[in-house]
């Protein structure tokens, strides 16, 4: 019986087991995905031990993805690139990483929004992990231009110095300059979340009537900043399906099934938020 695993520190909130099990389920594999709760201090231990194990790899989350890059025998372009591992599998008892995120960012904007590669400028809020798959997934597309956007601008700079000339640091009070050549726009900030500050909420009426906008938070469904979008009439694409797009090639490597992402499994999870 193949398995394979979550790993986090704490990893009780994480989806990744209905996801992975309702594809087990579909398939008729016989399987399993659990979730595998390792303290920082242990996790190192845990990646010596994988080969022996008994299981064919992971999803790795917070806090272990730059850990488990800096641990690895072999690393894919995207998880060089962005500097984090999301994937873990063997080749020939050799432990692989990868970075599925930038796979499940485009894969989602694909499938909702294919127009989006037509896309050359592109603001991108925030300056975390998370906005590094994403600049990733926007050169791979050939956006000329993208702007990292964070309320700290020492940490927009030192992002989009690692991705090159076409990718350009601003403060939060340049987005009102930038938004009329804006193509695309990505949150991947908690603005307008429970608890955030309301008043950083960025204004999009003076975003082109052709722009994209999107958020990476799923929960709920329709952000704030998703709401302020779809109230002008602008085309939107929520952020489940870079979830569930995002855990396709690692479910693949482990099973051997390449899975599909339908509507019936994006209900399975919106059911259980």
């Amino acid at each position: 019986m193949k398995k394979a695993f979550v790993t986090g520190w704490p990893i009780h909130h994480s989806k990744s087991p209905d996801l992975h099990g309702f594809w087990l389920k579909q398939y008729g594999i016989e399987g399993s995905y659990e979730a595998v709760a390792v303290e920082p201090e242990n996790f190192q231990q845990f990646l010596k031990n994988l080969p022996k194990s008994g299981f064919s790899g992971g999803n790795v989350t917070i806090p272990h993805k730059e850990t488990a890059f800096a641990n690895v025998d072999h690393l894919d372009k995207a998880a060089k690139t962005i500097g984090a591992v999301n994937t873990l599998w063997l080749e020939n008892q050799r432990l692989c990483g990868g970075n599925t995120d930038t796979y499940g960012f485009s894969a989602n904007m694909d499938q909702f929004a294919p127009d989006w590669e037509h896309g050359k400028t592109a603001i991108v809020l925030g300056a975390g992990g998370a906005s590094r798959a994403i600049i990733f997934s926007l050169l791979e597309k050939g956006y000329q231009e993208i702007h990292v956007i964070n309320r700290t601008l020492e940490r927009a700079e030192n992002l989009a110095r690692l991705f090159g000339d076409k990718c350009h640091a601003h403060g939060w009070t340049s987005i009102p300059d930038l938004m009329p050549k804006t193509d695309f726009i990505i949150n991947t900030t908690s603005i307008g979340m429970a608890g955030s500050d309301v008043s950083m909420m960025p204004d999009l009426s003076t975003l082109p009537k052709s722009a994209i906008v999107t958020d990476i938070v799923y929960t709920p469904l329709e952000t704030p900043f998703l709401k302020s979008a779809n109230d002008l009439g602008l085309e939107t694409v929520d952020g489940l399906g870079m979830l569930l797009h995002q855990a396709v090639p690692g479910f693949e490597k482990w099973f051997g099934i390449r899975p599909e992402v339908t509507d019936e499994l994006r209900q399975h999870i919106l059911g259980l938020t």
